[in-house]
C-alpha cells in the first residue's frame, strides 16, 4: 500500500487511477494524517440465465412484413 500526501496525488491522479485499476491501494494524507484510501471497485461477475424471458416477449405475426409506402415516404422525407 503506498501513502501520498494530497498535492502530490492531485498532480499524478491519473497514473494513480491507473495504479489501483491493476490492483494496488494508496492512501492519501492530509497534513501527514491518512485522510482516503483509493480502492478498485469490485466488479460483481453477471449470471445469465437462458430462458429468462420466455413467455414475456412477444414478436408479432407481421414482424418482417414490408412497411407501407406513407412509412417509407416519412422516413425518406418525402
Amino acid at each position: 500500500m503506498q501513502t501520498m500526501n494530497i498535492h502530490e496525488a492531485k498532480a499524478q491522479l491519473s497514473r494513480l487511477v491507473d495504479a489501483v485499476a491493476s490492483g494496488e491501494e494508496i492512501v492519501i494524507a492530509k497534513a501527514g494524517v491518512p485522510t482516503a484510501r483509493l480502492v478498485p471497485i469490485e466488479r460483481k461477475k453477471v449470471v445469465r440465465r437462458f430462458g429468462g424471458l420466455k413467455g414475456k416477449v412477444r414478436i408479432a405475426d407481421d414482424f418482417d412484413a414490408p412497411l407501407p409506402d406513407d412509412v417509407i415516404a416519412a422516413f425518406e422525407g418525402n
